[in-house]
């Protein structure tokens, strides 16, 4: 949404986020376009050397692949994700403008630490020395303790401001601000917040930037697999959440459109937090079909099951080795209940998921 809104004001924008759905390109665009095969061959070539000597990991080489080629290019402004925590993500190398920190919430334990603070610890390794930090929506622990560490930092840290008369529907989120009205495509309570956030960032970056062009920015903002309509006659949406919170927002967000609960197909990585999905999923779906592919680098659909069942979740699941299969299931399902449903669980199954629906990115 920044780079959107950035794009919208005349800005030229770089984005580098991950991982990416179905190409690798994905995670470096310039004004929307993604990084040509090129220009990524041309950057290996010359650098294997260096890559080999120090042994730069995949994502330390791809944070200066995208340096090089936002440099190259000559943006204006680079909107940049950290890849996991931030203290020691190889993208804090930056010296940036500002920075922002969403809802922090327990993802990536065995890495980032077993508990809020830990992991809000190494998240706050973004903020810089006397560079303003936007904060989205957090427990009011975790807002104090970041504050904490901006205070440390001379930084000045900006609680972004929560948005009112949220409206939901399945054509984007519309909801008020003290700048105005607004509306993103984006679906969901979280999505407003996240505009909120994004609004306050380029409000910061650019004083003059007009609330038109950053409604005009957020209309035009896409984001593949966020809540994400797969068919245009039915009600079947893919959202890549495969956290907690993540699942939450998502039932949440069918249960205030729809009405009712949601239909999930959900597949998994080995390293989620199962115990805590298992507790989020607990009374939130209407049926859930469980898939996986080792092939795909996610756990098997059997293996999935047996351990969500020693969880607690027995009722009306049912288990689908195939994924594809499990699609058609849900599928049919929707048709025979109009009910809606929902593909979510991992990045992973995004080439199998468009497939299925025929959407060509």
């Amino acid at each position: 949404m920044v780079s959107s809104v950035l794009r919208s004001a005349g800005y030229k924008v770089g984005l580098y986020t991950s991982p990416h759905l179905i190409r690798f390109n994905e995670r470096i665009t310039v004004d929307g376009e993604c990084i040509s095969d090129v220009e990524i061959e041309s950057f290996v070539d010359k650098y294997k050397k260096d890559i080999d000597e120090i042994s730069s990991t995949f994502f330390e080489t791809t944070t200066a692949m995208a340096f090089t080629y936002f440099a190259n290019k000559k943006v204006d402004y680079a909107v940049v994700e950290v890849g996991l925590g931030g203290r020691l993500d190889s993208t804090n190398v930056v010296i940036p403008q500002i920075t922002a920190i969403t809802p922090i919430s327990l993802d990536h334990k065995d890495i980032l630490g077993d508990n809020l603070l830990s992991i809000a610890r190494e998240k706050a390794g973004v903020i810089k020395n006397k560079i303003p930090v936007v904060i989205g929506q957090q427990e009011k622990n975790i807002n104090v303790f970041l504050h904490k560490i901006a205070n440390e930092k001379k930084s000045l840290a900006i609680n972004i401001e929560v948005p009112k008369e949220v409206v939901l529907s399945s054509a984007g989120t519309h909801f008020t601000t003290k700048w105005g009205k607004f509306l993103t495509p984006l679906i969901g309570y979280h999505q407003a917040s996240n505009a909120v956030t994004a609004i306050t960032i380029t409000k910061k970056v650019d004083v003059n930037i007009k609330t038109s062009t950053i409604q005009k920015g957020l209309k035009k903002t896409v984001w593949m697999g966020r809540l994400q309509k797969l068919s245009s006659d039915l009600p079947i949406y893919y959202d890549v959440a495969h956290n907690p919170a993540g699942i939450t927002a998502i039932t949440n967000t069918i249960k205030s459109i729809y009405g009712n609960l949601p239909n999930l197909v959900m597949c998994l990585k080995g390293d989620k937090e199962l115990k805590l999905i298992a507790k989020a999923l607990k009374n939130n779906f209407e049926k859930l079909i469980i898939t996986g592919s080792k092939e795909m680098e996610l756990m098997e659909a059997q293996e999935l099951h047996f351990a969500i069942s020693k969880l607690g979740l027995t009722n009306n699941i049912e288990v689908q080795n195939e994924p594809t299969k499990a699609f058609s299931e849900l599928i049919n399902h929707v048709k025979r209940t109009d009910q809606p449903g929902v593909i979510i669980g991992s990045h992973y199954i995004a080439n199998a998921v468009f497939d299925k629906f025929g959407i060509f990115m």
